[in-house]
């Protein structure tokens, strides 16, 4: 694919971000943190973030199928609607906004759902980016 310098340079960013997030989700499953903690949402947030950074160096190379980039979509929507009432009360609760508590309490969990909605967004960024790059492909061949 014959991508400019600076494109390239900003996916490959981009894409060590999305390593680094994955990176990061290995200790959403530590009980000293989280509440009760998921070993496969954290897993999932850990695949999800990788498979985007690795789309993303793929997609330098090679076309990203267009229902891959849809499932992208798909799960990033899901997760922002299941999140949502949590960012919503975090904004206009009874408590304050916040979104550095140390850890996500059963009684509080605004602000890990905060914390997961705008994870959302961002890799809604991602993927849109690989969708980008996917369409600068189809014109140019």
């Amino acid at each position: 694919m014959n991508f400019s310098l600076p494109v390239r340079i900003a996916t490959i960013v981009a894409a060590l971000l999305f390593f680094v997030f994955a990176w990061f989700q290995r200790n959403d499953v530590d009980p000293r943190i989280y509440h009760n903690p998921s070993s496969l949402d954290a897993a999932l947030w850990l695949l999800f973030y990788f498979l985007i950074g690795l789309f993303m160096l793929v997609a330098l190379w090679r076309k990203i199928p267009l229902w891959l980039v849809a499932v992208g979509v798909i799960a990033c929507l899901v997760e922002m609607i299941m999140t949502g009432p949590g960012l919503y009360q975090n904004l206009f609760g009874a408590e304050d906004f916040t979104m550095t508590q140390t850890s996500m309490s059963a009684k509080d969990p605004r602000v890990e759902l905060t914390r997961e909605f705008f994870g959302a967004v961002i890799a809604l960024a991602g993927v849109a980016w690989i969708y980008l790059l996917h369409r600068k492909v189809r014109i140019a061949t």
